[in-house]
């Protein structure tokens, strides 16, 4: 018998193979889906009494005939009658899936729908398609029905005995690599694996005489109750982690696991793994496996699984997750929304679990837990508020603290006088070394926040926090890292404060792309004499900027790194410098401030005499005369700051401090450093 299908084109083909699936390999995954389903079916209906004849061998067989350029997908499934392909097959818009669900929906849970859309994928690789099949009814007569990729098709009755499917695949010339034996075995691999049939592709090779020889046993592909579909009680930790051994072959155990098992209000299993993870966000994403009753659908899981949680490794299997025709992108749509707040809650119910039930595993695996852990507070608000209970602050001694336990530990002796809480924290615990020493001598807790995210998490638990800032410990010198009190008054005139500027900013180094202030500032005689810091509000800026990119953000990235040189009056070596620079540039400096001080008095009188007045009251004489003053005035500053450079040429202390300040940051590099290291030999000579 000849017919049309019935489409409402004749362009349907071409639109199968170009638009309507993604990809031209999942035909595969397609049809061994389909042999499944019709296999499932005659499961369940002989569980219900409506089949009682013998089952037997339920085995999905694939084989590949290179020479006849075909591949053939057999199962003994339930079969189907001419009326059902006509139904099926040729009236493309009926599911059988869909049909029988509906009428056997308390014991068909595992069945995957739109059989006749799933088994048209066959066109994407084929000149032409044949199906040969029996049905389980009993009386049946076999039909082979045979279309080549136009709206017309062959039916007719043919001579089968056994129950159930043959498709076979005509492979067109453009498909050619599919009917190479390792193709085939890729694909079953990387879509079969897990289904819930056996799945035989050729007989089983064994090492014999130099050479692969074929045995008499099935080579099965697949896993048929593979660990998410068994009951936790079943599986002990070896279990879990052999299987995420059969997922990720080459990958270390997992640090845990978290199974999911949900019947109502939709369904979810699956398990999903928390991995050791090397500190970088983007080699760890698309590890997540999303099956579909077992039949593995994709690993971009984007949408179905909160972002921070893409991190994770595992399978989830969902009947509800809604997809297209190639079962290859998701739909957005409230079932989705609900898994996914559904596997928040669970991941972090879990991680609560641990946390309580055995902190010292917990802290032991923070340094691996964290970065999935700060991901998610800073991108889902809901976590955020669930993991407040198990998240952990570590300090530079590699002590573990809950929130609410930092703030016990800190709070008498790190409040300003202003009440405010101060969180000092380091993101380089060797490079900040003695800053934090300092903090330490200072009675000062530090915590370390040295992951790739912590940046923007600090900002996120400043806005959190009641009255609280985060200071990193080399934002300023340890004094005013916590002000206590007001500055304390300095004991140096004027001119000695302009000396003593103009001594160290006269001999900075300059720096591609970094700019430096010279501060003033009274410590303590045991600090040490020069302390380099860097704006805990500008640097942070730059930080953000270099980690999102464009955008506003990207004005910070492009300005200078700007640090300021805290000069330490009170230590006995820069008392010695300023007490030498009097001593030795006093006959030249004395009649230059003399001179600046006489033109200074006479600038402040002309300026006190114009106050008040128009620009047109002041007499043309003394605006002249005012702008000789002050240009005076400029070049006397000038020839002072020369005499005092001369000096700090002439004193290799100044650049050795200097050297130090910038060693203990980390900004002596190159020429300078050798430069340095040879004036350190020298000087023990």
């Amino acid at each position: 018998m000849k017919g049309n299908i019935g489409v409402t084109s004749d362009n349907i083909f071409p639109i199968i193979k170009k638009f309507l699936y993604s990809d031209h390999e999942i035909f595969l995954r397609e049809l061994v889906s389909n042999a499944v389903d019709a296999t499932q079916k005659l499961k369940t209906l002989a569980s219900v009494g409506e089949f009682k004849g013998e089952l037997g061998d339920l085995t999905v067989r694939v084989s590949v005939n290179k020479k006849k350029k075909t591949i053939t997908v057999t199962d003994r499934g339930i079969g189907m009658t001419a009326d059902e392909i006509e139904k099926y097959i040729n009236q493309i818009a009926f599911s059988g899936a869909e049909e029988f669900l509906d009428k056997y929906k308390d014991d068909a849970n595992a069945i995957i729908g739109h059989f006749g859309l799933g088994f048209y994928s066959a066109f994407m690789v084929s000149k032409e398609v044949e199906i040969q099949t029996l049905s389980f009814k009993e009386g049946s007569k076999a039909a082979r029905w045979v279309c080549d990729g136009n709206p017309e098709y062959q039916l007719d009755e043919m001579d089968k005995a056994e129950r159930g499917t043959s498709i076979v695949l005509h492979i067109d010339d453009d498909n050619k690599d599919f009917l190479e034996e390792a193709k085939i075995t890729e694909l079953l691999t990387k879509y079969c694996k897990f289904l819930p049939i056996p799945v035989a592709f050729g007989k089983k090779k064994e090492w014999k005489d130099g050479k692969d020889v074929e045995t008499d046993e099935d080579n099965i592909i697949n896993d048929t109750t593979p660990a998410w579909t068994r009951k936790p009680s079943e599986l002990k930790e070896e279990d879990y982690n052999k299987f995420y051994r059969d997922l990720y072959p080459m990958s270390e155990d997992p640090l845990f696991s978290i199974h999911l098992n949900v019947d109502y209000p939709f369904h979810l299993t699956g398990i999903l793994y928390f991995p050791k993870v090397k500190n970088n966000i983007e080699l760890q994403r698309n590890k997540i496996q999303l099956y579909c009753n077992q039949v593995f659908v994709t690993d971009a899981v984007e949408g179905i699984v909160p972002d921070f949680l893409t991190l994770l490794h595992g399978v989830i299997d969902s009947p509800d997750i809604p997809l297209n025709v190639s079962r290859s992108y998701l739909q957005s749509d409230s079932n989705v929304k609900k898994i996914s707040s559904h596997i928040t809650k669970k991941v972090a119910d879990r991680l609560q679990e641990i946390f309580k039930n055995d902190r010292a595993q917990f802290e032991a695996k923070w340094d691996s837990l964290r970065l999935f852990i700060i991901y998610g507070m800073l991108t889902d608000e809901k976590f955020y508020e669930r993991a407040e209970k198990f998240v952990l602050f570590k300090n530079t001694e590699q002590k573990c603290f809950t929130f609410e336990e930092y703030k016990t530990l800190i709070k008498e002796n790190q409040t300003d006088k202003e009440g405010s809480l101060i969180y000092l924290y380091a993101n380089d615990a060797e490079n900040q070394h003695s800053y934090i020493e300092a903090a330490r001598k200072k009675g000062y807790d530090v915590l370390l926040m040295d992951g790739q995210l912590d940046i923007h998490w600090v900002s996120q638990l400043e806005q959190k926090f009641e009255k609280s800032r985060f200071v990193r410990v080399d934002s300023d010198i340890v004094e005013r890292l916590i002000r206590k009190t007001d500055d304390p008054q300095h004991q140096l005139t004027e001119s000695q404060r302009q000396a003593l500027s103009a001594l160290f900013e006269t001999q900075l180094p300059a720096l591609d792309k970094i700019e430096f202030s010279v501060s003033l500032e009274q410590m303590t005689p045991d600090a040490p004499p020069l302390v380099i810091t860097q704006s805990e509000f500008m640097r942070r800026m730059k930080e953000m900027s270099a980690t999102q990119g464009g955008g506003m953000m990207s004005f910070y990235g492009e300005l200078p790194d700007n640090y300021t040189l805290s000069v330490n009056t009170a230590h006995p070596l820069i008392e010695k410098l300023l007490h030498d620079e009097e001593q030795i540039c006093a006959e030249k400096v004395a009649p230059i401030e003399s001179e600046i001080k006489l033109l200074s008095e006479r600038v402040e009188a002309l300026k006190a005499a114009h106050k008040g007045k128009k620009e047109e009251e002041i007499p043309q004489a003394e605006k002249e005369e005012l702008t000789t003053l002050e240009k005076q005035q400029t070049e006397a500053k000038q020839r002072q700051k020369e005499v005092i450079t001369q000096f700090a040429v002439s004193q290799p202390s100044v650049r050795q401090l200097i050297d130090l300040a910038l060693l203990s940051t980390n900004l002596l590099k190159g020429e300078a450093l050798s430069r340095f290291v040879k004036r350190s030999v020298e000087t023990m000579l």
